[in-house]
């Protein structure tokens, strides 16, 4: 518990997931937002301007408490991973600054004519600031989805005289495959975390029987986004990951499937309980075949497993990345089925009244931030033991001079300064649930964030 070490990966591991938590809404909602607000352009389509103006208010505030949980993230680069910024923040660096300077100004200024101009500005109007934010969300998210694919798979640099990377290609850095295919993947997730939590405030006001004509919309809108988005998110974004980690970090495939011995036809393990010690997966309950065909497309393709590697090239923890991985595959299985029976049960009208349905979709919208959160611990677990894939080992990174007691003591201070902003964010969201959807005139309450 005293290796600085630890407590440095710890740190920065709780900063982010909570972080996430925010932004995984904020990118979803931007693009539902733009929906809502191109419906409401149609004749009749106030109400969707109703439904888009509420939930702008949810945006202000998950916005707003993203923003304050993630600024420490950028200071721990310096503070806790000194030598890894020294190596490589030549590169990194690019990105990062792009990410501040460009996408978030641009969606913070937006924001504020979102929340505050909708009288001032036409329909349209108020309609291109809503693009404007979507673009500005997502333009965010892609700057920081290819600093961690350089670090996933490095890209366009060089090593410099001191031995630092330096950009040698911004082209290749900047457009890294490995960067368009996990950036698809993670934005359609997010879309999936939106359609889920609007498509349960909206069985939430239908089972109370509250602000009904928004509850249908919130409903209808909810479960059509979840059903695509919860397939694309499978097929092809999850599929083209997939192989990927298998073409670029197969050591990292062999540790999600608890794979030991190397050889073709590979099944797809969907449960059981990886004994490292032994170097085998217990009670395993597996599918012939499918897994060379996820990696690779062929079911007599070979798959490689973790006694082709060097033992100290493997994951660190092998059974956290295996339960996570499974976790997150899991789960997006049993949301694409939750999608398809809402959407099956919508198409027959039938979907209002039928009360079970309705408490699945209320009760099911924390499992899409469990997945999340599953799946950037499988991204992150994979990497392991690198920071920079292949070039530059976690062990290398962290600050030197920073020991474990100070690592321990400011992490306790984020638990409780953390705690404190969740608690009043839940209050702020229940305050704008309690109030609901306000037909026809702009509300303010999100200033107050």
């Amino acid at each position: 518990m005293g290796d600085p070490l630890f407590l440095h990966r710890l740190q920065f591991a709780f900063t982010l997931i909570y972080h996430y938590l925010f932004p995984v809404l904020t990118m979803g909602l931007a693009f539902l937002i733009v929906v809502m607000k191109a419906l409401g352009l149609r004749s009749g389509g106030e109400r969707w301007n109703d439904a888009a103006r509420f939930w702008i208010r949810i945006f202000g505030i998950n916005f707003t408490v993203g923003v304050v949980t993630g600024i420490p993230m950028e200071f721990q680069f310096g503070t806790n991973w000194a030598r890894f910024s020294r190596y490589a923040g030549n590169v990194i660096g690019q990105t990062l600054a792009m990410e501040g300077v460009f996408a978030f100004f641009l969606e913070s200024s937006f924001l504020s004519l979102l929340v505050f101009g909708e009288k001032r500005l036409s329909r349209a109007g108020h309609f291109a600031a809503a693009v404007a934010l979507f673009v500005g969300s997502w333009l965010s998210g892609y700057f920081i989805i290819a600093t961690n694919a350089f670090m996933q798979h490095p890209v366009g640099h060089r090593v410099g005289p001191d031995g630092s990377l330096v950009l040698a290609d911004f082209g290749a850095f900047l457009f890294n495959p490995w960067a368009i295919a996990q950036y698809a993947h993670n934005m359609t997730s997010t879309v999936v975390t939106a359609s889920f939590v609007v498509a349960a405030l909206g069985a939430f006001y239908l089972l109370q029987g509250k602000h009904l004509e928004q509850a249908r919309l919130f409903l209808k809108l909810g479960t059509t986004a979840g059903l695509i988005s919860s397939v694309l998110v499978a097929f092809p974004t999850g599929d083209t990951q997939a192989k990927h980690v298998a073409r670029y970090q197969p050591v990292a495939l062999a540790a999600m499937e608890g794979r030991f011995e190397s050889g073709p036809r590979a099944g797809l393990s969907m449960i059981g309980q990886p004994n490292v010690r032994e170097r085998r997966l217990d009670n395993p309950v597996t599918v012939p075949l499918v897994l060379s065909v996820l990696a690779f497309g062929h079911t007599s393709s070979e798959v490689q497993g973790l006694n082709d590697f060097p033992e100290k090239d493997w994951p660190d923890n092998i059974e956290l990345l295996y339960y996570a991985f499974h976790i997150m595959a899991g789960l997006g299985t049993i949301l694409i089925a939750i999608m398809v029976a809402a959407n099956v049960l919508g198409w027959m009208g039938r979907l209002e009244k039928t009360g079970p349905m309705l408490w699945v979709l209320m009760l099911a919208f924390p499992f899409t931030y469990i997945a999340v959160i599953a799946g950037w611990v499988t991204t992150e677990l994979g990497r392991q033991p690198w920071l920079v894939y292949g070039l530059f080992r976690t062990a290398q990174g962290s600050s030197p001079t920073v020991h474990g007691g100070t690592a321990l003591f400011t992490l306790l201070g984020f638990c409780g300064l953390y705690l404190v902003l969740g608690v009043l964010f839940l209050f702020l969201i229940a305050r704008e649930i309690g109030h609901g959807p306000s037909p026809g005139t702009p509300r303010r309450e999100v200033a107050h964030a």
